[in-house]
């Protein structure tokens, strides 16, 4: 059984600068390595959390996907991140996942973060997004939906759950803890990508971008430094974990209610 390996992203975002962040990923992707499999990337990785999206959205043919499927392409591996995307007149944190050859798909953020204004400036997605790649079900999903363990449940539908996030240093412990426990109920490997440094409104963000195993092991961390962490994914030991515990199983059935 194939193993999967990812790269996670994590910098120090340039506010509201996409050309400035573009050229500055492109310098850390000089790192990841060449048998890698998904790259993942902060959310909103080319503007950082901004409630400007009249501003700063692009189409889904503008500069941040376009060059989405360039790295894709050029380092042969899926590409993820969230992005400020204009359609249909409406405005969407999307997520989205770039396949080397072209191929796209998107999951846009249901929970808006009401706090920061995010619900005034955005539209709310409605449908979740499983992604088929190298034999592993993954479930990619932004920033405050790690608040939501209904949203996140795994009725055995994925392997793997990636969360691109901006999430602040006062609730950093919340992060790590969410992410731990949203591995454990969901009998998952885990992905947390966030950014560090000071956006635009003064808030801090001290990344903790981390990733946790199928019973809460912790894989990898990176704290306040602008780094790429490079985690592989068992297949064979997550199967095996889940036939000698079947927790998923034994789930509440809420298709009715």
């Amino acid at each position: 059984m194939e193993d999967l390996k990812f790269a996670l992203v994590q910098i120090d975002l340039i506010w509201e600068d996409v050309s400035s962040n573009l050229k500055k990923f492109d310098n850390f992707l000089t790192q990841v390595d060449s048998d890698t499999d998904v790259i993942v990337l902060p959310e909103m990785f080319s503007t950082g959390f901004s409630m400007n999206s009249k501003k700063l959205a692009e189409e889904m043919d503008g500069t941040t996907v376009k060059w989405m499927i360039s790295r894709a392409d050029e380092k042969n591996t899926a590409v993820l991140g969230s992005v400020i995307i204009h359609e249909s007149e409406k405005y969407y944190n999307r997520m989205i996942w770039v396949e080397p050859n072209g191929d796209i798909s998107f999951y846009d953020k249901k929970h808006l973060f009401k706090l920061s204004g995010e619900h005034e400036s955005y539209t709310a997605g409605t449908k979740k997004l499983i992604v088929n790649w190298k034999g592993w079900r993954i479930c990619p999903l932004v920033c405050y939906d790690l608040r939501f363990p209904e949203w996140s449940r795994n009725g055995g539908e994925f392997d793997i759950l990636i969360y691109s996030a901006n999430w602040p240093k006062p609730r950093s412990e919340h992060w790590r803890s969410l992410i731990k426990a949203r591995a454990i109920e969901n009998q998952c490997f885990t992905i947390g990508v966030n950014r560090i440094g000071e956006d635009g409104n003064g808030l801090e963000y001290i990344g903790a971008t981390s990733s946790y195993d199928y019973s809460g092991g912790l894989l990898c961390e990176s704290i306040n430094e602008e780094k790429i962490d490079h985690v592989v994914f068992d297949k064979s030991g997550l199967e095996s974990y889940r036939m000698k515990f079947p927790f998923l199983s034994d789930q509440e059935d809420n298709s009715e209610t």
